[in-house]
């Protein structure tokens, strides 16, 4: 291999490292169209009654956090989201709870297979994997909070 091939090779590994530092140590959030939970509002589902349609977030109420843009449908959830995201963020980095729990996997989650779950807002792939989820939600969150761990991220 000639001189300059292996300088390039190593000049590109070498500007890689920070990359690779600050991704072991980011928590990782589904988005889809730029925007964190594919631009559904992380407050209002606190606010919602169980198993309603999740609530599509506005431009003019978005919000950057952890490199990602957050839509909310009203000032107030910008404001309560604001002032404490990690209560509102979900568990699990918003992937589906029940494929974190039982497969170690990251699958993009139906906003509307929600749960809350001690405070915390968990997001599954449809309905039928909520109803999975709901049926051993204990020991599913315990397995998904070691499984997420081993992967390098933290939950809020």
């Amino acid at each position: 291999m000639k001189l300059k091939a292996k300088f390039f090779i190593f000049f590109l590994a070498l500007m890689s490292l920070p990359l690779l530092a600050s991704a072991q140590n980011y928590k990782y959030y589904y988005t889809t169209f730029g925007g964190a939970l594919g631009g559904y509002d992380a407050v209002e589902y606190f606010n919602l009654a169980k198993n309603a349609d999740a609530v599509k977030g506005k431009s003019e109420f978005s919000f950057k956090y952890r490199e990602l843009t957050w839509y909310f449908k009203s000032q107030e959830n910008l404001n309560k989201f604001k002032a404490n995201p990690e209560k509102y963020a979900p568990v699990f980095g918003g992937y589906c709870a029940y494929a974190i729990a039982a497969k170690s996997k990251l699958v993009s989650p139906d906003a509307n297979a929600w749960d809350i779950v001690d405070g915390k807002l968990y997001l599954n792939y449809s309905d039928k994997t909520l109803s999975k989820w709901r049926a051993d939600q204990s020991n599913f969150i315990t397995q998904g909070n070691a499984n997420w761990k081993k992967k390098g991220y933290t939950n809020p």
